[in-house]
């Protein structure tokens, strides 16, 4: 199977899974495998297949970001009724250097809910790692929330990796919506190497007190109510963050606090550099949406790497 072959069945995997009520479109666009979730912890993995790698290689941060999001999400969700509607709150990795290569497993444990709050906020840590060990640790944490009006949220269905493959849709049972998206994934395609941040949107510019960034809203990127998907929003804050700053300089960590929903046809990141010294580099990222109302803010902290 080619590249492009490989990427289109990925695509129609995702549209074809995401009629069954559960898990969103990039979730099953990436092919996450549920290997166990129990209200201690969860394992999921995700393979290092060609729509989901960058042009050097490794993984798509956006892609990481989610499978932790959702790893971590997944344990805080086996302690309550499993069509509960959580909603992110804070997210945060911490990246050892390693490259992130070959398939990744998130492995997540539940800490708890927060004491005597008003609402019930889950609290969870997680460990992405290869078969090299250790890519990056994160915590997040998660809150119980109400579906909006209209909208009846199902239960996440935990599709392995070695489930019997759906039968993918043929193009002329395709709704208008997913043809948008098939038709989008082709120009991302086109593009070469680094198919998801082309075809999630990430489009990023570099200024002089930092960077900019656009990213069209739509289904491609959405979550079970409409709005942007979190993993997917802090690799766009991430991406607007390194965009600020010379190729020799890596992401070392990213804390995220969700503000509001990922609403509006075009979310904009502004980022600013608070600091830039010889070897560490932080960074201040929002994205705002509708209204301009801020969605995302973001710190990251950035290491130059060494010259050998």
């Amino acid at each position: 199977m080619t590249r492009e072959e490989s990427i289109r069945a990925a695509v129609l995997r995702g549209i074809t899974l995401n009629r069954v009520p559960g898990l969103h479109f990039p979730g099953n666009l990436l092919g996450l495998s549920f290997e166990h979730i129990t209200i201690a912890s969860s394992l999921l993995t995700l393979e290092a297949d060609p729509h989901c790698l960058e042009a050097d290689g490794q993984m798509n941060l956006g892609a990481l970001a989610l499978l932790a999001d959702i790893a971590m999400a997944g344990t805080v969700r086996a302690n309550l009724q499993p069509a509960t509607r959580l909603g992110t709150v804070s997210l945060s990795l911490q990246f050892v250097g390693a490259p992130c290569t070959g398939r990744l497993a998130a492995c997540a444990e539940f800490d708890g809910f927060f004491q005597q709050g008003a609402g019930r906020l889950g609290v969870t840590r997680c460990v992405v790692a290869n078969e090299q060990g250790p890519v990056c640790t994160g915590t997040g944490t998660f809150m119980m929330l109400v579906p909006p009006k209209d909208v009846v949220l199902h239960p996440i269905q935990f599709r392995r990796r070695d489930d019997q493959p759906v039968a993918l849709l043929p193009d002329e049972a395709l709704t208008p919506e997913e043809r948008g998206i098939v038709q989008r994934a082709g120009v991302a395609m086109a593009g070469g190497d680094g198919f998801l941040e082309r075809f999630w949107g990430y489009a990023t510019k570099r200024t002089t007190q930092g960077a900019t960034g656009a990213m069209k809203n739509g289904p491609h990127i959405g979550n079970r109510v409409g709005h942007v998907q979190g993993g997917i929003l802090m690799g766009f804050a991430a991406a607007t963050a390194q965009a600020a700053l010379p190729a020799n300089w890596s992401l070392a960590s990213i804390t995220a606090a969700y503000i509001s929903p990922g609403e509006g046809a075009v979310l904009r990141a502004q980022s600013r550099l608070v600091h830039h010294g010889r070897l560490t580099s932080v960074i201040h990222t929002q994205i705002r949406g509708k209204d301009r109302r801020v969605v995302l803010d973001v710190t990251t902290n950035h290491l130059r790497l060494s010259e050998s």
